[in-house]
């Protein structure tokens, strides 16, 4: 078959860490069927294909525009292709032939998120109702449907009335990266004070505001918490830069720390460093994070939801999301403990791991991709 593999949101976090760690898999365990990969011009040099039945296109249309809705099928089409991969909920709906997508959460049902949220609320309503219009008709005409947990299939069963045999769920992994760095002796840079560590974006939904004042509340209530700091992790945009504004605003920002994009190197060391991961959101797809900070050693403090529960069972200390006493006593739950409690869950910890890898996303993917490539109707 020749596959297509809509690569334009690849550098960006989350989905791009989805979507590098597919295409790594698939150039190592895919000796059969041939790709093409659409990029956008920021990686198109960089790109190495690995094989002849490899190929890259330039794709230099910007996601959730309208224009991707008209551009994107006919580059598809002058391709010629037997299926197409879409690995984010934004699918070209006038595509005509075959394709699989990855939805990895409904966050944009249920809050406002992504730069759309800086428009005017009119303009924003109907950008969401047009986000929304997308993603239904997307999911209704896909062949087959990815997700990374059983929590987001049954939301998409319960949202859409999808057909449950036409969803797989693939679970991420932990990078090769961050393995990598955990066998060698490496030099860790710390940061001086103990800290707190939150690794994602800055959207409403993550709920930072809550976590700030929850953390602050922490350190006026124990004689030793003017030490302890709080340390963000993410590119820096819009939500990125009102909440830094919201932390001057409390005048907290000697005790909240911006450290921007970081590199997985950079990454890896701030996870070993932290006294834990912190993880408020009120929604998630998957929770990499929490997953890469366990494999680490690092405790993690994470909302009480129906993902966390399923990807990371018991091995968090649950917290209230909308409830800042109860952030506030997971904090102090997290500084009381030693080392030897994270030491003690090291079993169960490798248990839980075995259950997430990139090599068997890439196999189940591959496996779904030459299923689809045999039946005209949903798989």
């Amino acid at each position: 078959m020749k596959i297509g593999i809509d690569a334009r949101l690849i550098n960006e976090t989350g989905v791009g860490r989805y979507i590098r760690n597919l295409i790594g898999q698939l150039k190592v365990l895919d000796v059969s069927n041939n790709y093409v990969v659409y990029l956008p011009k920021i990686l198109y040099d960089d790109f190495q294909l690995p094989n002849m039945r490899w190929e890259k296109r330039l794709a230099t249309v910007r996601w959730h525009t309208a224009q991707e809705q008209f551009v994107m099928p006919l580059l598809f089409l002058k391709d010629n292709l037997d299926l197409l991969h879409v690995p984010y909920f934004n699918v070209p709906i006038l595509y005509p032939k075959k394709y699989i997508v990855t939805i990895h959460d409904l966050t944009i049902l249920h809050f406002m998120t992504g730069k759309a949220t800086t428009l005017p609320y009119p303009f924003y309503a109907l950008r969401k109702f047009g986000y929304r219009l997308i993603l239904e008709l997307g999911v209704r005409k896909a062949i087959g449907i990815l997700v990374p947990s059983h929590t987001t299939k049954q939301e998409i069963i319960d949202h859409f009335q999808i057909p449950e045999k036409k969803i797989h769920v693939t679970y991420e992994g932990v990078d090769e990266s961050m393995r990598k760095w955990k066998m060698e002796n490496g030099k860790w840079k710390a940061i001086k004070s103990p800290y707190f560590l939150y690794v994602g974006n800055a959207y409403p939904h993550k709920n930072l505001e809550m976590l700030i004042l929850a953390f602050a509340d922490f350190v006026q209530k124990r004689s030793d918490g003017s030490a302890y700091r709080l340390v963000l992790v993410g590119k820096e945009d819009f939500f990125y830069k009102r909440l830094k504004t919201f932390v001057h605003n409390h005048d907290l920002h000697t005790s909240v720390l911006f450290l921007g994009a970081a590199e997985d190197e950079t990454l890896h060391t701030l996870y070993r460093n932290a006294r834990a991961l912190v993880f408020p959101s009120q929604m998630e797809g998957f929770g990499l994070p929490a997953l890469e900070a366990l494999f680490l050693g690092t405790p993690v403090m994470c909302s009480d939801i129906p993902i966390f529960r399923e990807i990371l069972q018991n091995l968090p200390v649950y917290i209230n999301p909308n409830d800042k006493q109860d952030m506030v006593h997971g904090f102090s739950v997290i500084a009381r403990s030693k080392d030897k409690d994270m030491a003690g869950k090291r079993n169960e910890i490798t248990s839980l791991l075995k259950n997430y890898s990139w090599e068997q996303l890439g196999r189940d993917t591959m496996a779904l991709y030459n299923h689809a490539g045999k039946h005209p109707s949903n798989v």
